[in-house]
């Protein structure tokens, strides 16, 4: 944790939020689940950060990875219209790091801001003091807790008042390294009559072993907001013999924090080996109003424990 800090040069809260949320991972014992079972998980022989030895920025579409452009063409976002409109705005996270995000200084316009989490706790302080967190706390459940102490990147949203945002945005997370476990952290703030689309897409390379993904998603909306937040998970699901994949554990969960606030979850869940996800809304808005669409598609020794 120190080592993470240090490296992405981090201001003292989040420090003191990763040590808060290591004590209470040391106090948790790890899930057992009925249905879901694996081997116990080394957590000590897990890489917790891993950068690309290449951090090249994108400017374009034409920079993405194929894999990526494969994942949105199944979220029905076509090839030549993404190099005909460029409607989407891309963060791609690689291991432990984002490598780049496209159309900032255009959503800045707007008083957009789309940039990864580790930039937003140099840049926005303030917002990240105020939201990281405060719908899934820290000690919440064992992944959540252990994703609090590791995080190293992932992607912050936030859109201002009286704003649609003019763009889709959209972060690709891949998986490079054998050893590496991916803990990337999502935080999405819809300010008052505001609205936003996101797209989430993540692949990862076919290895013998079992890698895992402890991720957290935070989803705000505020009075008349929205939020439609969609996935399509593809990490690489294990051989026929059920031998290698990922092991998905994820924590999303939205606040409907204003009046007529809405968010609404959209997923198709094709790979990992296995996946414990529970995406959920907290309605604390009066009339606010929570969305669930999932498709899990499961082969050969593949499992999934989504409600």
């Amino acid at each position: 944790m120190l080592l993470i800090s240090q490296k992405k040069k981090e201001t003292r809260f989040l420090l003191e939020f990763r040590l808060k949320a290591y004590k209470k991972w040391k106090q948790m014992n790890e899930p057992e689940w009925a249905y879901l079972k694996f081997p116990q998980i080394d957590y000590q022989n897990i890489i917790y950060y891993s950068a690309p030895k290449s951090q090249k920025k994108l400017k374009d579409l034409t920079e993405v990875d194929p894999e990526l452009l494969k994942t949105f063409e199944k979220l029905g976002i076509s090839l030549t219209e993404q190099k005909r409109l460029a409607n989407v705005a891309i963060d791609v996270v690689f291991d432990s790091v984002s490598i780049g995000t496209t159309f900032k200084e255009e959503l800045n316009k707007f008083g957009v801001i789309f940039c990864s989490i580790s930039e937003a706790v140099n840049e926005y302080p303030e917002l990240i003091e105020k939201y990281l967190g405060s719908v899934v706390p820290i000690g919440d459940n064992y992944f959540s807790a252990l994703n609090s102490a590791v995080f190293t990147d992932g992607s912050f949203c936030y859109i201002p008042q009286n704003t649609i945002c003019p763009l889709d945005l959209s972060t690709y997370f891949r998986i490079n390294d054998q050893q590496s476990g991916q803990f990337e952290r999502t935080l999405i703030v819809s300010e008052k009559n505001s609205q936003v689309n996101y797209l989430e897409g993540c692949t990862a390379p076919q290895y013998d072993t079992n890698q895992l993904h402890a991720a957290v998603v935070e989803l705000i909306t505020l009075e008349n907001a929205v939020i439609k937040y969609s996935t399509v998970q593809n990490w690489y699901s294990g051989n026929e013999f059920g031998k290698g994949g990922v092991y998905n554990f994820v924590t999303k969960r939205g606040l409907c924090a204003g009046r007529n606030s809405k968010i609404s979850w959209t997923q198709v869940e094709t790979g990992s080996s296995i996946t414990w996800k529970y995406p959920s809304c907290l309605l604390v808005g009066e009339s606010s109003t929570g969305e669930f669409y999932s498709v899990a598609l499961t082969n050969n020794f593949q499992s999934r424990l989504i409600p």
